[in-house]
C-alpha cells in the first residue's frame, strides 16, 4: 500500500518527503510555517539587494538583473515583479526541447511587456540524440531541457557581467525537500546538482554518444568556478522573497497577454502551466511510473494547501487525470514526436514498462501489469487512495 499525506495528496514515494508521526508531509508544514514569516521585511530585503545591483548597472551601463524565462506564467510574473520593482532586466530563455506554438506566443508577449531578451538554441541534432538517449538510461525525455534551464542564463550571466540572476520558486520549500535547502534563498552550483533533475547523469556521460563531443555541449556546461566568482553571479529565489503562488502568478500573468490552453492540460488540472514543450507529457508519464504520481497531484496539492481544494476533490481529480498513458500533449500525438528521437511506440512501451516500479502498481498472478482499455496502468491502492 502507498501511504499518502492526511493534508494533502502527496505520496511517501515522492523523493527527499518526509512525514511526521501524524502523517502529514515536510511540503505541508514548510506552507505552514509561511504564515510565520514578515513579508514585507522579505521584500524589504529583496528591495535592499536588488538596490545594490542598481548602483552597480548604472555605474557600468549594463543590465541589473538576468531573468531564466520559458514563456511562462512563472517568468512572466518574474519579469512583471522586476519590472515594477525598478529592475532594468534581461531576458534570457533557453529554448525548450520541443517548443509549442501558443509556448512561442508566450515568449513574444514577454518580449512586449518592455525588455531586452535572448534566445538560446542549442544544436537540434544534437539535441534529439540525448533526447532519446536520456529517455532510454535515466527516463527522462527532458533531461537536456533540465540543465540548460540552469546553464544558459548562468552563462549569459558570466559572458555578459551581470551578476544578480533572478529565479522562481525554490522548488524544495514547495515541494516538501530537505529542510536544509528548503530554506535556502540561493541557487547555485550545488543545489543544480542535487535537486536540478538530472537524475545522476553528468554532461561528460555524454561523450563519445553517437559522435558527441565536449564542443557539442558547451551550452549544457555550467561555468567555471574561477569565472562565476569573477563575476560575482548570484542567482535568488523570488520565492524566498514575495509568497509564492503559482495561481495569482498566472491570473497576474493572463492580465499582461499571457495566453492560457483553451481547455485542462493532459494530464493537469489546469490550464496555464507547461505549455510550452510538447515532450513534457512524456516526462511526467515517467515520473508516474517512477514514483506514482505526477503532475495533477503536484497541482492538487497545491491548491489544497492554500485553501483553494478540500482534500476530497483533490482525490477525484488526481484519480481523474494523473498518470494517463501520453497519447498526446498540446494537439501533438506520441508517435510524432517519438519519430524526431527515432523511436517506434513499441520500443518506447518498453522502455516504459523499464522504468516502471512494480510495486506501485497492479499486475495479475503471473507479474503483467494491468492496463484499462486506454493502456493506464493501475496504482494498488487507487480505491482507497490516502484511507
Amino acid at each position: 500500500m502507498i501511504r499518502y499525506c492526511r493534508r494533502c495528496v502527496m505520496p511517501e514515494t515522492k523523493p527527499d518527503l518526509k512525514f511526521d508521526e501524524t502523517g502529514v508531509c515536510s511540503a505541508c508544514h514548510y506552507f505552514e510555517r509561511r504564515a510565520e514569516v514578515d513579508w514585507a521585511e522579505r521584500r524589504g530585503q529583496l528591495e535592499a539587494i536588488l538596490d545594490r545591483y542598481r548602483v552597480q548597472a548604472r555605474g557600468k551601463n549594463n543590465y541589473d538583473c538576468i531573468i531564466p524565462c520559458s514563456g511562462g506564467k512563472d517568468s512572466t510574473f518574474q519579469t512583471l515583479t522586476m519590472l515594477d520593482m525598478g529592475m532594468t532586466p534581461l531576458c534570457v530563455t533557453a529554448t525548450t526541447d520541443r517548443l509549442s506554438p501558443i509556448g512561442r506566443r508566450n515568449i513574444e508577449n514577454i518580449k512586449k511587456l518592455g525588455v531586452d531578451y535572448i534566445e538560446v538554441s542549442t544544436n537540434p541534432v544534437v539535441r534529439r540524440k540525448i533526447n532519446k538517449l536520456c529517455l532510454e538510461q535515466v527516463g527522462d525525455i527532458s533531461w537536456p531541457e533540465h540543465l540548460t534551464i540552469f546553464t544558459v542564463p548562468v552563462r549569459v550571466a558570466v559572458q555578459t557581467g551581470v551578476p544578480l540572476i533572478i529565479w522562481g520558486e525554490n522548488s524544495q520549500n514547495e515541494n516538501g525537500g530537505p529542510a536544509a535547502r528548503a530554506g535556502n534563498p540561493v541557487l547555485d552550483r550545488r543545489w543544480l546538482e542535487e535537486f536540478g533533475g538530472l537524475l545522476g547523469l553528468r554532461v561528460s556521460d555524454l561523450f563519445g554518444y553517437q559522435s558527441i563531443e565536449p564542443r557539442h555541449l558547451i551550452q549544457y556546461t555550467y561555468p567555471v568556478d574561477e569565472d562565476l566568482a569573477r563575476v560575482g553571479v548570484t542567482g535568488l529565489f523570488l520565492g524566498h522573497f514575495l509568497p509564492w503562488d503559482g495561481h495569482n502568478n498566472a491570473l497576474l500573468a493572463q492580465a499582461h497577454g499571457f495566453e492560457t490552453w483553451p481547455t485542462t492540460v493532459e494530464g493537469s488540472i489546469v490550464n496555464y502551466e507547461n505549455l510550452d514543450n510538447e515532450q513534457m507529457r512524456i516526462h511526467d508519464y515517467f515520473k508516474f511510473l517512477k514514483y506514482g504520481y505526477s503532475r495533477a497531484t503536484d497541482w492538487a496539492c497545491w491548491h489544497i494547501r492554500r485553501g483553494r481544494l478540500t482534500r476530497e476533490q483533490g482525490l477525484a481529480l488526481v484519480k481523474a487525470h494523473d498518470g494517463k498513458f501520453p497519447w498526446s500533449y498540446l494537439g501533438v500525438g506520441l508517435e510524432t514526436m517519438l519519430a524526431e528521437i527515432d523511436m517506434t511506440l513499441e520500443e518506447f512501451q518498453a522502455v516504459c514498462d523499464r522504468f516502471t516500479n512494480r510495486k506501485l502498481f497492479v499486475a495479475d498472478r503471473r507479474g503483467n501489469l494491468r492496463r484499462d482499455r486506454q493502456g493506464n496502468l493501475i496504482r494498488i491502492n487507487d480505491d482507497n487512495h490516502g484511507a
